[in-house]
């Protein structure tokens, strides 16, 4: 693509990086077979080629973002599985935050938008609030047809009928692994998981215990800011991001760290990328790239253990859901479905698995009719396999699609814990 970035323009590193990215998209379309806001709404402007043409035209021209431009911006999933399948490696995923940092530096929305995301933004991140937040959204679910807004519908849908007790398993602590010590790692234990399913990192904790690591969950890890980088709010993702990369390398400092694990794909996502967050910053450009080369996501970590023989393989057939952030964020494919068939179950895949569930970090809240529509597709195809249960490394695309199921929905780790030698699914409910 030919671009007209002016001398001047080009000395800010940003727009030299915008610049470069622009420069090796060669037209070609093939982003749009693959591209879920597409497929459903049909509009050139919704697929990544038509998005990298409105933020070429609003860097180049120096101009502020509005309300036409927004709308396509917001409407991106941020699945990147465009990026999966673009034969010129376009770095959409860096072209479509900057679009977003622009919206946000030189657009206003209009006051219910500014609200909603202020809500979110300082809610989801913190497990105290947020596990309020879900108490009293549980009062005011009934009444959510009431409501005229449909993505605060939508907020009051997700809001679980059980909210999980407080879990003090995942508080500040050290775990140590069970018989030879072979690594030391650090586990992040979330966010919203923290307050919506606590079944996810015990089973963590004791599988990474069980596959011979000494599990450390660190003081003041907390959010790693992947929503609110998700939301265009830049500063806010790399004031979390500091403070997550001040407690990991404390820790480290007290012994070796082999790993960060991460079991939430979407902030594995967002923390293996802060060597590129913070590149401009002199101060925390190498502690971050240093954090982020220890991160892995927990099937990735596993991949290259030994796990206990399963006794009695459990022979469950499995529908593997892969979280966008995993596979096309993260390139990780094949380790979770390798762990899942050694641990004796039946893998199966639903077709067109490269297209996002429609969760997308805070999209189902924030796009809900478009989310919607990509659920109804997701779930068709999962439950077009006659799986047992369905399995997923994201709790996002977990609530995503179990809100439109039957079917019991699990983290992988959970299933490969339980045939391990740890307790079954709670989910699964009793044998």
């Amino acid at each position: 693509m030919q671009t007209h970035f002016t001398p001047e323009q080009l000395l800010d590193p940003g727009l030299a990086r915008a610049n470069k990215i622009l420069r090796s998209c060669v037209h070609c379309g093939f982003c749009t077979a693959t591209c879920p806001s597409y497929q459903v709404l049909g509009d050139e402007l919704d697929s990544p080629r038509g998005r990298i043409y409105l933020i070429k035209e609003m860097l180049e021209q120096g101009r502020p973002a509005d309300a036409r431009v927004a709308k396509h911006i917001d409407r991106c999933l941020g699945c990147l599985a465009c990026m999966t399948t673009c034969p010129s490696g376009v770095d959409y995923a860096h072209l479509i935050e900057a679009g977003r940092d622009h919206v946000a530096r030189t657009w206003r929305r209009p006051l219910a938008d500014r609200l909603l995301r202020g809500l979110l933004v300082r809610l989801l991140p913190y497990p105290g609030r947020f596990r309020l937040a879900l108490l009293g959204g549980k009062i005011a679910r009934p009444f959510r047809r009431l409501i005229p807004d449909a993505r605060l519908r939508a907020m009051l849908e997700m809001v679980p009928k059980q909210i999980p007790p407080v879990s003090r398993g995942d508080d500040p602590q050290l775990y140590p692994a069970e018989g030879v010590r072979k690594a030391r790692v650090l586990l992040l234990t979330g966010c919203a998981q923290k307050a919506l399913n606590t079944d996810i990192n015990a089973a963590t904790i004791r599988l990474l215990r069980r596959a011979g690591c000494e599990v450390v969950i660190a003081e003041g890890a907390g959010c790693c800011g992947a929503l609110a980088a998700h939301m265009g709010e830049s500063a806010r993702a790399k004031h979390s991001a500091t403070a997550l990369i001040a407690a990991v390398l404390a820790e480290a400092g007290k012994g070796a760290l082999d790993a960060v694990v991460i079991n939430t794909s979407g902030c594995g996502t967002t923390v293996k990328d802060y060597g590129h967050m913070f590149q401009d910053d002199p101060a925390m450009a190498e502690a971050a790239a240093r954090v982020a080369a220890l991160a892995k996501d927990v099937t990735e970590l596993l991949a290259g253990f030994d796990l206990p023989p399963v006794a009695q393989p459990p022979g469950l057939r499995v529908a593997y859901h892969a979280a966008c952030s995993l596979q096309h964020g993260q390139k990780i494919r094949a380790a979770p479905k390798d762990l899942l068939r050694r641990a004796g179950f039946e893998v199966v895949e639903p077709a067109d698995s490269h297209l996002c569930c429609g969760s997308a970090g805070t999209y189902n809240l924030l796009q809900p009719q478009i989310s919607a529509e990509l659920q109804r597709r997701k779930v068709a195809t999962l439950e077009a396999k006659a799986p047992e249960v369905i399995a997923a490394g994201n709790l996002g695309c977990m609530i995503q699609i179990g809100a439109a199921t039957q079917l019991p929905v699990v983290h992988t780790v959970e299933l490969l814990d339980w045939a391990s030698g740890g307790p079954r699914p709670g989910a699964l409910g009793e044998a």
